[in-house]
């Protein structure tokens, strides 16, 4: 089972920017879709976004043309680039190793990076 670990997360203000990275063990990176997905307080785990291995990409509407995907095959690591930011952004960030039907997660999860939007 792979093992992830996202790093990156941090305290920014509005309209701020953040890239995270998601560091993956084992050798099944090259063949899934990644992804990445985000908790709130008091709120269920949402998708993202998610990278297939050819590099079709698939955001959540609240993110689109803010947030950015990304992949790099040879490091076993997926990043998210995140401009724009906003106070809703707040939430811990997680990636996961097998995203399916380009939003449903159904592999291993890392620990999270938490994200946090405020002035």
């Amino acid at each position: 089972q792979q093992q992830l670990v996202e790093s990156g997360g941090g305290l920014v203000q509005p309209g701020g920017s953040l890239r995270l990275s998601c560091a993956a063990s084992g050798s099944i990176f090259s063949i899934n879709a990644m992804g990445w997905y985000r908790q709130a307080p008091g709120k269920q785990r949402e998708f993202v976004a998610v990278i297939t291995t050819r590099g079709t990409t698939n955001y959540a509407d609240s993110v689109k043309g803010r947030f950015t995907i990304s992949r790099d095959n040879a490091k076993n690591t997926v990043y998210l680039q995140m401009n724009s930011l906003k106070p809703e952004d707040t939430a811990v960030y997680y990636c996961n190793s097998d995203v399916r039907y380009l939003k449903l997660a159904f592999g291993s999860w890392g620990q999270g990076t938490q994200v946090t939007v405020s002035s």
